[in-house]
């Protein structure tokens, strides 16, 4: 794949987010998922249907361990 410059256009900044991707083990399968950390609906394993992460007006709530934060 050819760089953009090479190509006449200019370069292009991805946008970061502020709110990052978390990994939340699931405690009944101990599964990771990875999930918004602010999701706006509640987000269930899909091994076992156990609840991970619920909306809380922000930040989500995790019901799992949040083993790590992925940017």
């Amino acid at each position: 794949m050819t760089p953009p410059e090479e190509e006449g256009l200019p370069p292009v900044d991805a946008p970061r987010t502020r709110a990052p991707f978390v990994v939340v083990k699931c405690k009944d399968c101990s599964k990771e998922h990875v999930v918004f950390s602010r999701p706006a609906t509640a987000v269930n394993c899909s091994i076992c249907g156990a609840p991970l992460a619920k909306p809380a007006g922000g930040r989500g709530e995790f019901l799992g361990e949040v083993v790590r934060t992925v940017a």
